[in-house]
């Protein structure tokens, strides 16, 4: 039988049958799955007709007591079955919930949405949404960056071949390494609180955002509306709300935030860069569980899965801020419908990858694995090359002539690198340099110059500096870390 027919004798029934995403079955927290789930999100527009009822009934409207105990006692009494089949009769998501919570609550049923639009319910969840995951998200920002923390403080000093162009360049430490991935972090978490503090309520706004309808509810009385927008907008636990709508809150909300959940791939996706690159040169490691396989047929692998499928959703959030960025720039006059179905796809996602990401930059931070004598030997074969104006500089200061110098080095290195491509072995740079008398040195002069620790720099005093400034942001970290441990990886 072919593949054909094999596929056709596939049985794909009940719960087989459903896509399933990756991000809540596999990667994201259980904690970012629930903001972003049926029930929180319901659970929220029923809690945002509850506080507009009350704030309405406090300003005068006459709504019973009996209809506001109503809605109270059956906030979480949903039935997305109910819900679903009365949406497939109104083809509309949020009155077929305003049918429904009247259906549970008949007392109520008067007076569930009373001058409002569906934005009222779908926007302010959407930013209650965004405040609560940004919250978590950084939450994990600050796990990852406490633990990269304490990674480059423990090797702040430990010197390795830098890189620049991924070819040979001037020493730094593996700390001071940690410190650039630990520094983008720290700037990201400067943009999540940023975005943190300038988000706002959308609160009462009507159709266009004129609040037209709630005029008509007050007769006309513009005080009691705009103490009523203040009374929604400090319910829903916000500050401040947006002072000029249309019938949304501005998606350019959505794409700053998903541009700084964007930040954190890019950042996070040249950490995972970097130690897969240090795997391969088996210098630096990401951990490896004891019984993990690397390879279904090559049992010897120690493949760098969790840093690879950092890059992989990295990739996926970066390109997730577009979508904001598309939806916010072709949103015409007061509002089209045309963001719904994107940003019910983009958001969410951009969080839970965002959040499967900082579990795994945690994961990894806090296990990596460092081969010192590997580091030693690599930096001890590129060093004399890398030492060379050292050596230079100290010749000339004994006499030797600059320029004939430099074209011994330059000679010396051609045949160094020759004789250590055709036969391996150990860099015989300081020898062929001792037995030179053109230089003046011992052996023992050159490799005084040659010590790795003479070529970093400021490098441990740098990390010293930048973990001393940072440390409020630790302590944080730490404080959290004891109220609240970060889970485990899920897959």
């Amino acid at each position: 039988m072919d593949i054909a027919g094999l596929l056709e004798r596939i049985e794909v029934t009940g719960e087989n049958a459903e896509y399933r995403n990756p991000l809540s079955d596999r990667y994201a927290s259980r904690e970012m799955i629930r903001i972003f789930s049926p029930g929180f999100k319901f659970g929220t527009w029923r809690r945002l007709w509850l506080i507009l009822a009350e704030a309405e009934k406090a300003l005068g409207l006459d709504i019973p007591d009996a209809a506001i105990a109503a809605m109270r006692d059956h906030l979480d009494d949903i039935d997305l079955a109910s819900a679903a089949e009365h949406e497939r009769r109104l083809r509309h998501d949020v009155m077929a919930h305003v049918h429904h919570f009247g259906d549970v609550a008949p007392e109520a049923r008067r007076f569930i949405h009373l001058g409002a639009t569906s934005c009222y319910v779908t926007d302010n969840t959407e930013l209650i949404q965004h405040r609560e995951a940004l919250r978590l998200v950084r939450r994990r920002l600050l796990a990852s960056i406490a633990a990269l923390a304490d990674f480059a403080r423990e090797h702040r000093a430990l010197p390795t071949l830098g890189f620049t162009h991924f070819q040979p360049a001037q020493p730094t430490t593996v700390g001071k390494r940690a410190a650039l991935w630990l520094q983008d972090l720290v700037l990201d978490l400067e943009e999540i609180d940023q975005r943190l503090a300038t988000l706002r309520a959308r609160s009462i706004r009507g159709a266009t955002g004129t609040q037209a309808s709630f005029m008509e509810l007050f007769d006309g009385d513009s005080a009691k509306v705009a103490e009523l927008q203040r009374r929604v907008t400090s319910a829903m636990g916000f500050d401040a709300d947006y002072a000029v709508t249309g019938q949304t809150y501005p998606r350019k909300v959505d794409y700053s935030a998903l541009a700084a959940l964007a930040g954190i791939g890019t950042s996070t996706s040249k950490f995972a860069h970097d130690i897969r690159l240090l795997a391969h040169l088996r210098e630096v490691e990401e951990p490896l569980g004891s019984a993990q396989i690397g390879s279904s047929a090559m049992p010897y692998k120690r493949n760098p899965m969790r840093t690879e499928r950092i890059t992989g959703l990295a990739r996926h959030v970066i390109t997730l801020s577009m979508d904001a960025g598309f939806t916010a720039a072709t949103q015409w006059f007061e509002r089209t419908l045309d963001d719904s179905a994107n940003r019910r796809l983009a958001i969410p996602e951009a969080y839970l990858t965002t959040d499967a990401i900082l579990l795994l930059v945690h994961n990894v931070a806090d296990g990596l694995v460092v081969r010192p004598d590997v580091i030693r030997r690599r930096l001890e074969q590129e060093l004399p090359y890398l030492a060379t104006e050292a050596v230079l500089m100290q010749a000339t200061r004994r006499g030797g002539d600059r320029q004939d110098l430099h074209e011994r080095i330059r000679r010396h290195s051609v045949a160094a690198a020759d004789r250590l491509k055709d036969e391996g072995g150990e860099n015989d740079m300081p020898e062929r340099i001792a037995g030179d008398p053109a230089f003046g040195m011992s052996a023992e002069d050159v490799r005084a110059i040659l010590r790795p620790e003479r070529h970093v720099g400021r490098a441990a005093e740098q990390v010293d500096a930048f973990l001393e400034a940072l440390e409020p942001v630790l302590a944080e970290a730490r404080s959290l870390a004891e109220s609240s441990p970060t889970p485990e990886l899920r897959a």
